[in-house]
């Protein structure tokens, strides 16, 4: 869920995208296998047609006995469910709306990249998690408030420091400029000067060769448009959203929600209550 920001580095605005190694080097634990001609099948002559319309066989790998556990015990509870309900195949990437024993609708969709990142003793794993939840609220035009772990990517990435700028803290930077907060916004005083300076939304806020977090509640520390247009929220920041990644769809690519296009998210604010049941496996 990350949008492709600028770096801000002292008062110039670098055009290096704060890319997404989850999107970049996605590894799902499910694989696609095709089914195709040996050198020695005799049938290794067929035509290129008939190989573009061999059948795809989906494998569902796992890391371990209990990683298996887990998908046959949570895939048993929603194959129980019943009534309106939200369905979620996590590996294949399918998410289904289904009332009774009809499916209503069937749709793509991203799931997480299943990676670990590991910063400063601290690790994050980004999966999307099996069980059950509840669609707990609904909003239009959402916007993202990016953990600290979108700022040790970035950093990671960009080979810079990382440090959290407190709201009301002072920073002198190298060339006497001061780094702060007044009210919900980041700024600079210049040197020799009182006036304060908000700096530019939408840009990673970069000096010294260090990315600066910004406080929680400022304007800085908040992304339009990185959600899509529609979200339903599951709980423990886990969502349902849509993406201006569409080419994400149908991969493990996110940090843990469920991405959607355009057009199915919308039919999913629309369509599903609140208070449905959304049961993952």
């Amino acid at each position: 869920m990350i949008r492709a920001l600028q770096l801000l580095t002292g008062l110039t605005l670098l055009a290096i995208p704060a890319t997404l190694r989850a999107q970049l080097t996605a590894q799902s634990a499910d694989t696609l296998a095709v089914a195709t001609d040996s050198a020695d099948d005799p049938g290794l002559m067929r035509s290129i047609a008939s190989k573009i319309a061999a059948p795809v066989r989906f494998v569902r790998n796992f890391r371990s006995g209990s990683d298996r556990a887990g998908y046959n015990a949570a895939r048993a509870v929603a194959e129980r469910a019943t009534g309106y309900r939200v369905v979620v195949d996590i590996g294949a990437h399918r998410l289904y709306v289904i009332d009774g024993s009809d499916t209503v609708r069937s749709a793509p969709v991203a799931t997480a990249s299943n990676t670990t990142l590991r910063y400063g003793g601290k690790t994050w794993r980004f999966e999307t998690p099996r069980g059950v939840r509840t669609v707990l609220a609904k909003d239009t035009e959402p916007t993202w408030t990016p953990p600290d772990w979108h700022y040790v990517e970035v950093a990671t990435e960009n080979g810079l420091a990382l440090r959290h700028l407190e709201r009301g803290q002072v920073v002198r930077l190298r060339d006497g400029t001061r780094l702060t907060t007044r009210g919900d916004e980041v700024g600079v005083i210049q040197p020799g000067e009182t006036r304060f300076v908000p700096l530019v939304l939408d840009m990673h806020i970069v000096f010294d060769n260090t990315l600066f977090i910004p406080p929680q509640g400022t304007k800085h520390r908040s992304v339009p448009g990185e959600l899509g247009h529609y979200r339903l929220k599951l709980g423990d920041g886990y969502q349902i959203h849509g993406t201006p990644f569409q080419k994400s769809i149908g991969t493990s690519a996110s940090h843990g929600c469920i991405r959607m296009t355009d057009e199915d998210i919308e039919w999913m604010y629309r369509n599903v209550p609140v208070g449905t049941k959304v049961y993952l496996y």
